[in-house]
Protein backbone atom coordinates (compact mmCIF):
# COMPACT_ATOMS: atom_id res chain seq x y z
CA UNK A 1 0.00 0.00 0.00
CA UNK A 2 1.28 3.21 -1.00
CA UNK A 3 1.80 5.95 1.97
CA UNK A 4 -0.90 8.41 2.00
CA UNK A 5 -1.04 11.71 4.06
CA UNK A 6 -4.09 13.25 4.76
CA UNK A 7 -4.53 16.89 5.62
CA UNK A 8 -8.14 17.36 6.42
CA UNK A 9 -11.57 16.66 7.90
CA UNK A 10 -14.96 16.39 6.39
CA UNK A 11 -16.86 19.37 7.86
CA UNK A 12 -19.78 21.23 6.48
CA UNK A 13 -19.18 19.57 2.83
CA UNK A 14 -15.72 20.15 2.46
CA UNK A 15 -12.30 19.93 3.77
CA UNK A 16 -11.15 21.79 6.45
CA UNK A 17 -8.16 22.44 7.73
CA UNK A 18 -7.45 21.33 11.36
CA UNK A 19 -6.99 23.02 14.40
CA UNK A 20 -4.99 21.03 15.67
CA UNK A 21 -1.41 19.67 14.71
CA UNK A 22 -1.46 16.16 16.31
CA UNK A 23 -1.86 13.61 14.20
CA UNK A 24 -2.34 9.83 13.76
CA UNK A 25 -0.21 7.46 12.47
CA UNK A 26 -1.49 4.35 10.56
CA UNK A 27 0.55 1.45 10.77
CA UNK A 28 -0.59 -2.08 8.60
CA UNK A 29 -2.02 -4.81 10.75
CA UNK A 30 0.19 -7.39 8.80
CA UNK A 31 3.55 -6.10 8.80
CA UNK A 32 4.06 -3.20 11.50
CA UNK A 33 5.04 -0.99 8.45
CA UNK A 34 3.57 3.06 8.41
CA UNK A 35 1.41 3.31 5.73
CA UNK A 36 -0.21 7.08 6.46
CA UNK A 37 -0.88 9.79 8.23
CA UNK A 38 -4.04 11.77 8.74
CA UNK A 39 -5.22 14.56 11.51
CA UNK A 40 -6.21 14.02 14.85
CA UNK A 41 -9.27 16.19 15.60
CA UNK A 42 -9.33 18.79 18.93
CA UNK A 43 -11.82 20.04 20.59
CA UNK A 44 -12.02 22.96 18.16
CA UNK A 45 -12.62 20.84 14.89
CA UNK A 46 -15.56 18.55 17.20
CA UNK A 47 -17.33 22.30 17.74
CA UNK A 48 -16.99 23.24 14.44
CA UNK A 49 -18.27 19.65 12.71
CA UNK A 50 -21.17 19.97 15.64
CA UNK A 51 -22.06 23.83 14.37
CA UNK A 52 -22.32 22.39 11.02
CA UNK A 53 -24.81 19.25 11.91
CA UNK A 54 -26.43 21.96 13.89
CA UNK A 55 -26.97 24.41 11.37
CA UNK A 56 -27.79 21.90 8.87
CA UNK A 57 -31.05 20.51 11.59
CA UNK A 58 -32.11 23.68 12.50
CA UNK A 59 -31.83 26.17 9.24
CA UNK A 60 -32.12 23.52 5.69
CA UNK A 61 -35.23 21.30 4.52
CA UNK A 62 -33.14 18.12 5.34
CA UNK A 63 -35.25 17.32 8.73
CA UNK A 64 -38.48 18.48 7.18
CA UNK A 65 -38.19 16.88 3.55
CA UNK A 66 -40.33 14.60 2.81
CA UNK A 67 -39.12 10.98 2.94
CA UNK A 68 -39.18 10.60 -1.08
CA UNK A 69 -36.55 13.65 -1.60
CA UNK A 70 -34.57 12.23 1.63
CA UNK A 71 -34.18 8.66 0.09
CA UNK A 72 -33.10 9.94 -3.27
CA UNK A 73 -30.11 11.48 -1.30
CA UNK A 74 -29.61 8.82 0.83
CA UNK A 75 -29.74 6.03 -2.59
CA UNK A 76 -26.95 8.52 -4.54
CA UNK A 77 -24.73 7.94 -1.24
CA UNK A 78 -25.31 4.05 -1.63
CA UNK A 79 -24.56 4.40 -5.04
CA UNK A 80 -21.28 6.35 -4.38
CA UNK A 81 -20.21 4.20 -1.81
CA UNK A 82 -20.72 1.18 -4.57
CA UNK A 83 -17.70 2.53 -6.32
CA UNK A 84 -15.12 2.65 -3.60
CA UNK A 85 -16.23 -1.10 -2.13
CA UNK A 86 -13.14 -2.50 -3.13
CA UNK A 87 -10.58 0.61 -1.92
CA UNK A 88 -12.74 0.33 1.51
CA UNK A 89 -12.18 -3.20 2.30
CA UNK A 90 -8.72 -2.87 1.68
CA UNK A 91 -8.49 0.15 3.71
CA UNK A 92 -10.08 -1.63 6.37
CA UNK A 93 -8.49 -4.62 6.29
CA UNK A 94 -4.75 -2.87 5.96
CA UNK A 95 -5.83 -1.07 9.17
CA UNK A 96 -7.33 -3.50 11.63
CA UNK A 97 -6.22 -7.59 10.40
CA UNK A 98 -9.67 -8.11 9.29
CA UNK A 99 -9.21 -11.04 6.57
CA UNK A 100 -10.00 -9.65 2.87
CA UNK A 101 -12.44 -12.03 2.29
CA UNK A 102 -14.59 -10.55 5.87
CA UNK A 103 -14.01 -6.96 4.28
CA UNK A 104 -15.09 -7.20 1.13
CA UNK A 105 -18.82 -8.14 1.94
CA UNK A 106 -18.83 -6.25 5.97
CA UNK A 107 -17.30 -3.20 4.82
CA UNK A 108 -17.46 -3.04 0.96
CA UNK A 109 -21.57 -4.22 0.81
CA UNK A 110 -23.66 -4.30 4.08
CA UNK A 111 -23.37 -0.02 3.94
CA UNK A 112 -24.83 0.79 0.88
CA UNK A 113 -27.47 -2.55 1.62
CA UNK A 114 -28.37 -0.50 4.81
CA UNK A 115 -28.81 2.83 3.63
CA UNK A 116 -31.15 1.18 0.60
CA UNK A 117 -32.92 -0.48 3.33
CA UNK A 118 -33.57 2.40 5.88
CA UNK A 119 -34.52 4.73 2.49
CA UNK A 120 -37.01 2.14 1.67
CA UNK A 121 -38.35 1.83 5.55
CA UNK A 122 -38.79 5.48 6.16
CA UNK A 123 -40.86 5.79 2.76
CA UNK A 124 -43.16 3.50 3.95
CA UNK A 125 -43.45 4.65 7.13
CA UNK A 126 -46.35 7.02 8.09
CA UNK A 127 -45.23 10.41 9.50
CA UNK A 128 -48.35 10.86 11.42
CA UNK A 129 -51.00 8.47 12.27
CA UNK A 130 -54.32 9.28 14.38
CA UNK A 131 -55.82 7.15 17.05
CA UNK A 132 -59.05 7.38 18.55
CA UNK A 133 -58.74 8.62 22.15
CA UNK A 134 -60.10 6.69 24.98
CA UNK A 135 -61.68 9.73 26.32
CA UNK A 136 -62.91 10.78 23.01
CA UNK A 137 -61.51 12.62 20.37
CA UNK A 138 -58.60 11.56 18.34
CA UNK A 139 -54.53 12.05 18.96
CA UNK A 140 -52.21 12.73 15.76
CA UNK A 141 -48.89 11.03 16.69
CA UNK A 142 -45.83 12.12 15.01
CA UNK A 143 -42.33 10.96 14.04
CA UNK A 144 -40.02 13.29 13.86
CA UNK A 145 -36.11 13.30 14.11
CA UNK A 146 -34.25 13.82 17.44
CA UNK A 147 -31.60 16.31 15.78
CA UNK A 148 -27.89 16.01 15.87
CA UNK A 149 -26.23 12.50 16.58
CA UNK A 150 -23.00 12.19 17.85
CA UNK A 151 -21.74 8.73 16.73
CA UNK A 152 -18.67 7.05 18.06
CA UNK A 153 -17.52 4.42 16.48
CA UNK A 154 -15.39 1.51 17.12
CA UNK A 155 -11.87 -0.25 14.67
CA UNK A 156 -13.18 -3.76 14.62
CA UNK A 157 -15.76 -3.12 12.05
CA UNK A 158 -15.69 0.71 11.02
CA UNK A 159 -18.02 1.12 8.41
CA UNK A 160 -20.70 -1.32 8.94
CA UNK A 161 -20.84 0.12 12.13
CA UNK A 162 -21.23 3.73 11.04
CA UNK A 163 -24.00 2.67 9.25
CA UNK A 164 -25.92 0.77 11.78
CA UNK A 165 -26.23 4.43 12.99
CA UNK A 166 -25.70 6.66 9.98
CA UNK A 167 -28.46 5.04 7.29
CA UNK A 168 -31.05 5.39 10.15
CA UNK A 169 -30.43 8.03 11.43
CA UNK A 170 -30.41 9.78 7.97
CA UNK A 171 -33.64 8.45 6.90
CA UNK A 172 -35.37 9.68 9.63
CA UNK A 173 -34.19 13.43 9.44
CA UNK A 174 -31.45 13.58 11.76
CA UNK A 175 -27.81 14.99 11.06
CA UNK A 176 -24.70 13.61 12.84
CA UNK A 177 -20.89 13.78 13.27
CA UNK A 178 -19.14 10.84 13.39
CA UNK A 179 -16.01 10.46 15.08
CA UNK A 180 -13.63 7.21 13.90
CA UNK A 181 -11.40 5.09 15.96
CA UNK A 182 -8.16 6.21 15.58
CA UNK A 183 -7.16 2.64 14.26
CA UNK A 184 -9.35 2.99 11.56
CA UNK A 185 -9.47 6.28 9.60
CA UNK A 186 -8.72 5.64 6.39
CA UNK A 187 -11.88 3.98 5.19
CA UNK A 188 -13.63 7.21 6.77
CA UNK A 189 -11.99 9.51 4.75
CA UNK A 190 -13.06 7.29 1.56
CA UNK A 191 -16.58 7.65 2.98
CA UNK A 192 -16.24 11.54 2.89
CA UNK A 193 -15.04 11.27 -0.65
CA UNK A 194 -18.37 9.17 -1.51
CA UNK A 195 -20.56 11.99 0.72
CA UNK A 196 -19.03 14.66 -1.24
CA UNK A 197 -20.08 12.74 -4.88
CA UNK A 198 -23.40 12.45 -3.71
CA UNK A 199 -26.68 14.60 -2.87
CA UNK A 200 -26.22 14.38 0.98
CA UNK A 201 -26.81 18.47 1.81
CA UNK A 202 -23.47 19.96 3.33
CA UNK A 203 -23.45 19.25 7.10
CA UNK A 204 -25.80 16.44 7.48
CA UNK A 205 -22.53 14.27 7.86
CA UNK A 206 -19.31 15.50 9.37
CA UNK A 207 -16.44 13.43 10.59
CA UNK A 208 -13.60 14.27 13.08
CA UNK A 209 -11.41 11.16 13.81
CA UNK A 210 -9.90 11.39 17.25
CA UNK A 211 -8.88 9.61 20.37
CA UNK A 212 -10.63 9.09 23.53
CA UNK A 213 -10.54 13.33 24.61
CA UNK A 214 -12.73 14.06 20.97
CA UNK A 215 -14.82 11.41 21.91
CA UNK A 216 -15.93 12.38 25.46
CA UNK A 217 -15.78 16.29 24.31
CA UNK A 218 -18.33 15.38 21.77
CA UNK A 219 -20.68 13.20 23.76
CA UNK A 220 -21.00 15.97 26.45
CA UNK A 221 -21.41 18.68 23.39
CA UNK A 222 -24.19 21.16 24.17
CA UNK A 223 -25.49 21.11 21.08
CA UNK A 224 -25.64 17.20 20.39
CA UNK A 225 -29.30 15.59 21.43
CA UNK A 226 -28.38 12.00 20.93
CA UNK A 227 -25.48 9.70 21.23
CA UNK A 228 -24.74 6.58 19.48
CA UNK A 229 -22.06 4.45 20.72
CA UNK A 230 -20.30 0.50 19.85
CA UNK A 231 -17.42 -0.02 22.06
CA UNK A 232 -16.40 -1.03 25.27
CA UNK A 233 -18.73 -1.97 28.17
CA UNK A 234 -16.40 0.30 30.17
CA UNK A 235 -16.14 3.21 27.60
CA UNK A 236 -19.94 2.66 27.25
CA UNK A 237 -20.69 3.14 31.25
CA UNK A 238 -18.83 6.51 30.80
CA UNK A 239 -20.63 8.03 28.00
CA UNK A 240 -23.79 6.60 29.82
CA UNK A 241 -23.07 8.53 32.98
CA UNK A 242 -22.67 11.71 30.85
CA UNK A 243 -25.98 11.11 28.98
CA UNK A 244 -27.81 10.44 32.29
CA UNK A 245 -26.81 13.75 33.60
CA UNK A 246 -27.50 15.62 30.22
CA UNK A 247 -30.95 13.62 29.91
CA UNK A 248 -29.81 12.95 26.38
CA UNK A 249 -30.90 9.00 24.75
CA UNK A 250 -27.96 7.43 24.10
CA UNK A 251 -27.94 3.63 22.67
CA UNK A 252 -25.03 1.43 23.59
CA UNK A 253 -23.69 -1.80 22.18
CA UNK A 254 -21.20 -2.53 24.01
CA UNK A 255 -18.74 -5.74 25.27
CA UNK A 256 -19.84 -9.37 25.04
CA UNK A 257 -18.79 -13.15 26.19
CA UNK A 258 -21.28 -15.31 24.54
CA UNK A 259 -21.78 -18.70 25.15
CA UNK A 260 -22.00 -21.29 22.09
CA UNK A 261 -24.03 -24.11 23.64
CA UNK A 262 -23.39 -27.67 22.21
CA UNK A 263 -26.38 -30.15 22.73
CA UNK A 264 -25.62 -33.86 22.73
CA UNK A 265 -27.02 -34.53 19.50
CA UNK A 266 -25.27 -32.14 17.54
CA UNK A 267 -23.20 -32.84 14.08
CA UNK A 268 -20.42 -30.24 14.58
CA UNK A 269 -18.15 -31.45 12.38
CA UNK A 270 -20.22 -31.15 9.96
CA UNK A 271 -21.43 -27.03 10.62
CA UNK A 272 -17.27 -26.22 11.27
CA UNK A 273 -17.83 -23.57 8.89
CA UNK A 274 -20.57 -21.79 10.87
CA UNK A 275 -19.51 -22.51 14.07
CA UNK A 276 -16.41 -20.67 12.73
CA UNK A 277 -18.09 -17.74 11.86
CA UNK A 278 -19.86 -17.60 15.27
CA UNK A 279 -16.64 -17.99 17.28
CA UNK A 280 -13.71 -16.64 15.23
CA UNK A 281 -14.79 -14.27 12.82
CA UNK A 282 -12.47 -11.16 12.28
CA UNK A 283 -9.50 -12.71 14.12
CA UNK A 284 -11.80 -13.35 17.47
CA UNK A 285 -12.23 -9.47 17.38
CA UNK A 286 -16.22 -9.18 16.90
CA UNK A 287 -18.41 -8.14 20.18
CA UNK A 288 -20.99 -10.82 19.97
CA UNK A 289 -18.79 -14.02 19.33
CA UNK A 290 -19.28 -17.00 21.33
CA UNK A 291 -15.98 -17.71 22.52
CA UNK A 292 -17.34 -19.39 25.93
CA UNK A 293 -17.98 -22.62 24.04
CA UNK A 294 -20.05 -25.13 26.58
CA UNK A 295 -19.55 -29.00 25.77
CA UNK A 296 -21.60 -31.92 27.24
CA UNK A 297 -19.40 -33.75 29.75
CA UNK A 298 -20.13 -37.12 27.58
CA UNK A 299 -18.12 -35.45 24.43
CA UNK A 300 -16.42 -33.14 26.28
CA UNK A 301 -12.68 -34.69 24.73
CA UNK A 302 -14.18 -35.35 21.39
CA UNK A 303 -15.38 -31.85 21.01
CA UNK A 304 -11.85 -30.49 22.03
CA UNK A 305 -9.56 -32.42 20.73
CA UNK A 306 -12.45 -31.03 17.16
CA UNK A 307 -12.02 -27.34 17.83
CA UNK A 308 -8.04 -28.45 18.32
CA UNK A 309 -7.84 -29.68 15.15
CA UNK A 310 -9.87 -27.57 13.33
CA UNK A 311 -7.63 -24.23 14.99
CA UNK A 312 -4.59 -26.14 13.82
CA UNK A 313 -6.21 -26.05 9.85
CA UNK A 314 -7.06 -22.17 9.96
CA UNK A 315 -4.67 -20.16 7.99
CA UNK A 316 -2.80 -17.63 9.58
CA UNK A 317 -1.41 -14.83 7.44
CA UNK A 318 -1.76 -11.61 5.84
CA UNK A 319 -5.18 -10.13 6.51
CA UNK A 320 -4.99 -9.22 2.24
CA UNK A 321 -4.59 -12.05 1.74
CA UNK A 322 -7.99 -13.87 0.32
CA UNK A 323 -6.70 -17.34 1.57
CA UNK A 324 -6.18 -16.16 5.03
CA UNK A 325 -8.97 -16.60 7.26
CA UNK A 326 -7.04 -15.25 10.61
CA UNK A 327 -5.13 -12.26 10.11
CA UNK A 328 -3.76 -10.25 12.58
CA UNK A 329 -4.92 -8.15 16.10
CA UNK A 330 -5.76 -4.73 15.07
CA UNK A 331 -2.58 -3.13 17.44
CA UNK A 332 0.14 -3.98 19.51
CA UNK A 333 -1.56 -3.28 21.91
CA UNK A 334 -4.67 -5.56 21.56
CA UNK A 335 -1.71 -8.07 20.70
CA UNK A 336 -0.64 -7.91 24.16
CA UNK A 337 -3.77 -7.70 25.71
CA UNK A 338 -4.73 -11.49 24.64
CA UNK A 339 -1.38 -12.89 25.19
CA UNK A 340 -1.93 -11.51 29.03
CA UNK A 341 -4.88 -13.39 29.37
CA UNK A 342 -3.50 -16.53 27.63
CA UNK A 343 -0.87 -16.15 30.38
CA UNK A 344 -3.97 -15.77 32.62
CA UNK A 345 -5.68 -18.59 31.16
CA UNK A 346 -2.88 -20.65 32.03
CA UNK A 347 -2.15 -19.18 35.70
CA UNK A 348 -5.89 -20.21 36.64
CA UNK A 349 -5.40 -23.94 35.65
CA UNK A 350 -6.79 -24.11 32.20
CA UNK A 351 -4.91 -25.98 29.30
CA UNK A 352 -3.82 -24.94 25.80
CA UNK A 353 -4.82 -27.68 23.80
CA UNK A 354 -3.22 -25.39 20.35
CA UNK A 355 -1.87 -22.08 19.99
CA UNK A 356 -1.30 -19.52 22.32
CA UNK A 357 2.12 -17.79 21.10
CA UNK A 358 2.52 -16.05 18.01
CA UNK A 359 2.82 -18.30 14.21
CA UNK A 360 6.43 -18.16 13.57
CA UNK A 361 5.94 -17.90 9.52
CA UNK A 362 3.24 -14.87 9.91
CA UNK A 363 5.48 -12.34 9.56
CA UNK A 364 6.24 -8.92 11.65
CA UNK A 365 2.51 -7.97 12.43
CA UNK A 366 -0.01 -8.90 15.54
CA UNK A 367 -0.30 -12.15 15.15
CA UNK A 368 -1.90 -14.54 17.74
CA UNK A 369 -1.94 -18.02 17.09
CA UNK A 370 -5.99 -19.58 17.45
CA UNK A 371 -6.22 -20.51 20.75
CA UNK A 372 -8.05 -23.66 22.08
CA UNK A 373 -8.41 -23.72 26.37
CA UNK A 374 -9.67 -26.95 27.81
CA UNK A 375 -9.82 -27.66 31.60
CA UNK A 376 -11.90 -24.18 31.75
CA UNK A 377 -14.37 -23.06 34.67
CA UNK A 378 -16.48 -20.50 34.06
CA UNK A 379 -15.48 -18.48 37.25
CA UNK A 380 -11.82 -18.57 34.90
CA UNK A 381 -10.63 -14.84 34.03
CA UNK A 382 -10.96 -16.06 30.36
CA UNK A 383 -14.34 -17.32 30.63
CA UNK A 384 -15.65 -14.19 32.18
CA UNK A 385 -13.50 -11.56 30.59
CA UNK A 386 -13.87 -10.44 26.96
CA UNK A 387 -11.06 -10.92 25.00
CA UNK A 388 -11.43 -9.78 21.82
CA UNK A 389 -8.65 -12.25 20.19
CA UNK A 390 -8.97 -16.00 18.67
CA UNK A 391 -9.14 -17.52 22.07
CA UNK A 392 -11.85 -19.98 22.87
CA UNK A 393 -12.35 -21.54 26.23
CA UNK A 394 -13.99 -25.19 26.25
CA UNK A 395 -16.43 -25.32 29.73
CA UNK A 396 -18.18 -28.70 29.85
CA UNK A 397 -21.27 -29.36 31.62
CA UNK A 398 -23.93 -32.02 32.66
CA UNK A 399 -27.27 -31.14 31.28
CA UNK A 400 -29.30 -28.68 29.56
CA UNK A 401 -30.05 -26.74 32.72
CA UNK A 402 -26.57 -26.27 33.68
CA UNK A 403 -25.68 -25.55 30.26
CA UNK A 404 -28.27 -22.66 30.06
CA UNK A 405 -27.00 -21.25 33.72
CA UNK A 406 -23.49 -21.51 33.07
CA UNK A 407 -24.73 -19.32 29.39
CA UNK A 408 -26.18 -16.82 32.14
CA UNK A 409 -23.82 -16.62 34.84
CA UNK A 410 -22.16 -13.60 32.96
CA UNK A 411 -21.89 -10.21 33.18
CA UNK A 412 -22.96 -9.43 29.40
CA UNK A 413 -25.43 -10.58 27.38
CA UNK A 414 -25.20 -9.69 23.70
CA UNK A 415 -25.26 -12.96 21.37
CA UNK A 416 -24.87 -16.64 21.62
CA UNK A 417 -25.83 -20.02 19.91
CA UNK A 418 -26.39 -23.29 19.75
CA UNK A 419 -25.64 -26.36 17.83
CA UNK A 420 -28.24 -29.07 17.44
CA UNK A 421 -29.77 -31.70 15.73
CA UNK A 422 -33.59 -31.24 16.54
CA UNK A 423 -34.37 -27.19 15.07
CA UNK A 424 -37.02 -26.82 17.58
CA UNK A 425 -35.06 -27.92 20.60
CA UNK A 426 -32.69 -25.46 20.09
CA UNK A 427 -34.86 -22.98 19.73
CA UNK A 428 -36.18 -23.91 23.35
CA UNK A 429 -32.98 -23.66 24.86
CA UNK A 430 -32.21 -20.22 23.05
CA UNK A 431 -35.46 -18.53 24.90
CA UNK A 432 -34.02 -19.46 28.17
CA UNK A 433 -30.66 -17.88 27.46
CA UNK A 434 -30.61 -14.34 28.83
CA UNK A 435 -29.27 -12.39 25.78
CA UNK A 436 -29.87 -9.51 23.09
CA UNK A 437 -29.39 -12.12 19.93
CA UNK A 438 -29.10 -15.83 19.56
CA UNK A 439 -28.87 -18.15 16.70
CA UNK A 440 -29.40 -21.98 16.22
CA UNK A 441 -26.54 -23.39 14.57
CA UNK A 442 -24.91 -20.57 13.26
CA UNK A 443 -24.66 -16.65 14.23
CA UNK A 444 -25.66 -14.71 11.13
CA UNK A 445 -26.51 -11.42 12.14
CA UNK A 446 -30.06 -9.94 10.48
CA UNK A 447 -29.65 -6.53 9.22
CA UNK A 448 -33.49 -6.35 9.00
CA UNK A 449 -33.81 -7.41 12.79
CA UNK A 450 -32.92 -5.81 16.03
CA UNK A 451 -29.71 -6.25 17.79
CA UNK A 452 -28.43 -5.08 20.71
CA UNK A 453 -27.52 -6.25 24.56
CA UNK A 454 -28.42 -6.94 27.90
CA UNK A 455 -26.88 -6.12 31.11
CA UNK A 456 -23.38 -4.84 30.80
CA UNK A 457 -23.87 -5.33 26.68
CA UNK A 458 -25.64 -2.70 26.45
CA UNK A 459 -29.00 -0.43 26.26
CA UNK A 460 -30.82 0.03 23.52
CA UNK A 461 -31.27 -1.57 19.45
CA UNK A 462 -29.66 -1.30 15.92
CA UNK A 463 -31.08 -2.59 12.90
CA UNK A 464 -34.77 -3.31 11.80
CA UNK A 465 -37.19 -0.59 12.35
CA UNK A 466 -36.13 -0.46 15.82
CA UNK A 467 -33.21 1.13 14.41
CA UNK A 468 -35.08 3.83 12.28
CA UNK A 469 -37.58 3.97 15.80
CA UNK A 470 -34.29 4.33 17.90
CA UNK A 471 -33.23 8.09 15.92
CA UNK A 472 -36.88 9.52 16.16
CA UNK A 473 -39.05 11.51 18.75
CA UNK A 474 -42.64 11.15 19.19
CA UNK A 475 -45.03 13.69 19.66
CA UNK A 476 -48.76 13.42 20.10
CA UNK A 477 -51.25 15.93 19.16
CA UNK A 478 -54.70 16.03 21.07
CA UNK A 479 -57.56 16.28 19.04
CA UNK A 480 -61.42 17.14 20.89
CA UNK A 481 -63.86 15.21 19.96
CA UNK A 482 -66.24 18.22 18.20
CA UNK A 483 -63.36 19.11 16.03
CA UNK A 484 -63.35 22.91 18.90
CA UNK A 485 -60.83 23.31 21.70
CA UNK A 486 -61.78 22.99 24.79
Amino acid sequence: MTFTERSGFWIDGAWSTPSDPQRIDVIDASTGVPVATVPQAGQADVDAAVSAARRAFDSTDWATRRPEARAQAILSLADALDKRGEATAQAVSTQNGMPISIASVTEAVVPAMLLRYYAELALNQPIEERRAGLGGGTTVVRREPIGVVAAIVPWNFPQTLTFFKLAPLLAAGNTVVIKPSPETVLDSHLLAEAIADSDIPAGVINIVPGGREAGAYLVAHPHVDKVAFTGSTAAGRAIGEVCGRLIRPVTLELGGKSASIILDDADLPSLLQEFFAATLMNNGQTCYLGTRVLAPRQRYSETVDLLTDFARSLAVGNALDPHTQIGPLATARQQERVQNYIKRGVADGARITTGGGQPADAGSGWFVEPTIFDNVENSHTIAQEEIFGPVLAVIPYTDVDEAIAIANDSDFGLGGSVWTGDQERGLDVARRVRTGSIGVNNYALDFGAPFGGVKASGLGRELGPEGLASYQQIKSMYLPANGTES
